[in-house]
């Protein structure tokens, strides 16, 4: 792996300070994003906690929405819009990865954005009261990252005029995606475990299952319909999981 891995995540993935000298190349983004979740997920814990005691786990909900849309730039939510309006109307796939080059959003992505939005806000303000709730947030940021890595593995297609996922395909090796996801579950489960109890632990593991499957959902309907996987995809697949990891921990927590 890239020893300036990290840095080259950050600098593509977040809004966050980064030696513009020691992020020259993207190939090191997705094998280190699970590291950089694990940066926005506390940060956004962090935010929603303070909000929450301090106003409303509404406000907090919203408060760390908020925080992840700026510190990453809104960068995975223009990829789930654009990625709706590739993949929602019924149009060839040419014209697909059309629309999704371009600048301006559709009303489907327009909906697909608000909704999903409202998903995590909703799911984030039930789960926020209760003890260890923003664990479950923590958690689904990782995940989010660890699902994006999954379309650098080797062998995983890349669609028509993707720069991006030319630069980043096969950069990313079964064994270390194994040993993320591996380390995310252990130290997320040992954690909710210590706050809730064991049965908390299988909760939020469930969640992130539930999460990598419905991105893993989205992953097989691009591939089917834009020939491989974009940039934009990628966003669409971290906000996925995001949305549904919060969802069933929010109904099981």
């Amino acid at each position: 792996m890239r020893l300036t891995g990290p840095l080259e995540s950050a600098a593509l993935l977040t809004a966050l300070p980064v030696p513009a000298r020691a992020a020259t190349s993207t190939r090191g983004v997705l094998p280190w994003a699970p590291l950089v979740g694990l940066v926005l997920g506390g940060i956004a814990a962090g935010v929603a906690e303070a909000g929450t005691r301090t106003v409303s786990p509404l406000t907090g909900a919203v408060l760390a929405v908020v925080a992840l849309a700026l510190l990453t730039r809104g960068l995975h939510l223009d990829g789930l819009a654009d990625t709706a309006d590739g993949l929602g109307p019924l149009r060839g796939r040419e014209r697909a990865l059309q629309v999704m080059r371009q600048s301006d959003v559709g009303p489907f992505g327009v909906a697909t954005l608000v909704l999903t939005l409202l998903l995590q806000v909703a799911c984030l303000a039930a789960l926020l009261p209760q003890d260890g709730g923003w664990l479950a947030l923590w958690t689904a940021v990782i995940a989010a990252r660890l699902v994006m890595s999954r379309t650098g593995l080797p062998g995983v297609a890349v669609a028509e005029g993707s720069s991006l996922g030319r630069t980043v395909a096969g950069t990313v090796s079964a064994a270390w995606l194994s040993g993320a996801a591996v380390l995310t579950l252990v130290v997320g489960g040992l954690a909710a475990a210590a706050v809730r109890g064991p049965e908390h632990a299988a909760v939020l593991v469930g969640a992130v299952a539930a999460g990598v499957l419905a991105a893993e959902a989205l992953h097989r309907r691009a591939l089917r319909r834009l020939g491989g996987t974009t940039g934009d995809v990628m966003g669409a697949m971290g906000e996925t999981a995001t949305a549904a990891t919060l969802l069933v921990a929010a109904a099981l927590w």
